[in-house]
């Protein structure tokens, strides 16, 4: 168990975050490595083996999962039994339901209080966290509320204050905003999820997410689950999971079994747009996504595929969240079927009929391309990746398949034949 309490100010560096300006001491980082190794091993492979819930099991047979996907075989039962837990699994393996079934397992919905806490890194994430806690907490009868920007402020406190939630899945910053206004009770909650930890910690949130962590109790536990775990991310567990349990992939593990990945060599960046034209006919065999590496450059794929008469719909971090919901219905309705968009899209977003994969942009992290990818090929179905690569590209896409240790091979002639 972690200790919220347990952190003063004089543990604290200049910019408020534990370890911060001075640097994690030696022994913190001694043998840092060691802290990838798995340190658990038991296995459940049959929910009914869980003792779960009766009506959560119900939840669980109707949401249409039959077994434990891997991830959920290892990690859903020291979550239910209190250990602090940093998990490890990539998009599409069930890390969601994992946390999901740990929470509603331990919840007491007849006690109105919120009791669990779970902060994702975009709103689309957060949502979709939602879906899955309220769909397998069916017949739990669990009150799950997403607490995320681009909607109301005075609509959520009241909400809040009124409500308040069994369950709140998050954006750190409207989070940490209703927490400070006194509208978000944490005294009662007893477990803090971290998704897409990597993104969080690594990615500018560490502040917002640590003073989150100082409000919660004493006791609270403490779940990380993440595709991938970089070593900074694991320096910081250190602060404030005191013995987790661990449940990691090495790099050179990680897998991207099922998706066949492959590139086109595009000698130019401008010969691209003809490229993907090309492709069109391709793309619209089932539903696929497009990624690009700006919100500037999404705008002008989406303007110039419409001028030439090409259906797409586009999604980024610029437009209202209003516009936001209404494509991604859309999308996942399957109304809508090429998606372009930016690496908002690559955590988490879990639309099941997307089959193929195009980066019009190789990522500019190689960390994103397991997020990214992990879109084609949900639960161990069949996905194509397709990356475009300019001559100044090669680099990076030798660096990505020496990264996974993963084989990208140029695109066949009858490409659609394997969608």
């Amino acid at each position: 168990m972690a200790h919220a309490e347990s952190y003063n100010n004089s543990q604290m560096g200049e910019s408020g975050y534990p370890g911060q300006g001075q640097g994690p001491s030696q022994d913190k980082l001694e043998n840092l490595e060691g802290l990838i190794e798995t340190n658990y091993t038991e296995i459940c492979d049959s929910f009914d083996d869980m003792d779960l819930k009766e009506k959560l099991l119900r939840g669980i047979y109707a949401y249409g999962f039959e077994k434990p996907s891997a991830i959920q075989q290892r990690a859903i039962k020291p979550c239910i039994d209190g250990h602090d837990v940093i998990a490890q699994a990539q998009s599409g393996t069930g890390k969601t339901a994992t946390f999901a079934i740990s929470i509603l397992q331990n919840i007491d919905v007849s006690v109105q209080k919120s009791q669990a806490l779970v902060i994702a890194p975009t709103r689309e994430l957060a949502q979709q966290i939602q879906k899955v806690i309220l769909a397998l907490g069916d017949y739990v009868k669990v009150n799950c509320h997403a607490c995320i920007g681009g909607t109301s402020v005075r609509q959520e406190m009241t909400i809040l204050e009124n409500c308040a939630p069994h369950v709140v899945v998050g954006t750190p910053g409207r989070v940490f905003d209703m927490i400070n206004r006194h509208v978000l009770d944490v005294r009662d909650v007893k477990m803090f999820v971290l998704d897409e930890a990597d993104e969080m910690l690594s990615r500018g949130f560490k502040e917002q997410i640590y003073e989150i962590f100082r409000k919660m109790p004493g006791d609270i536990q403490v779940i990380l689950l993440s595709a991938t775990m970089p070593t900074d991310v694991l320096e910081v567990t250190t602060k404030f999971m005191p013995e987790p349990i661990k449940i990691l992939v090495k790099k050179e593990e990680l897998t991207l079994e099922g998706i066949l990945q492959y590139f086109v060599l595009v000698e130019k960046e401008e010969w691209k747009l003809d490229t993907l034209c090309d492709l069109y006919e391709t793309l619209t065999i089932t539903q696929a996504v497009i990624f690009l590496n700006t919100r500037r450059k999404v705008d002008w794929l989406t303007q110039n595929l419409q001028k030439r008469d090409f259906t797409v719909s586009s999604l980024h971090g610029d437009m209202e969240q209003s516009d936001r919901d209404l494509i991604m219905r859309e999308f996942r309705s399957g109304s809508s079927r090429v998606l372009i968009t930016t690496d908002l899209l690559a955590r988490g977003i879990d639309v099941q009929q997307v089959s193929l994969v195009i980066n019009y942009d190789l990522p500019s992290n190689r960390e994103n391309y397991i997020h990214r990818i992990g879109r084609g090929g949900r639960f161990g179905r069949k996905g194509v990746a397709i990356n475009f690569v300019t001559n100044d590209d090669r680099r990076t896409l030798k660096d990505i398949e020496s990264f996974y240790n993963t084989s990208i091979t140029e695109m066949p002639m009858n490409v659609a034949d394997m969608i």
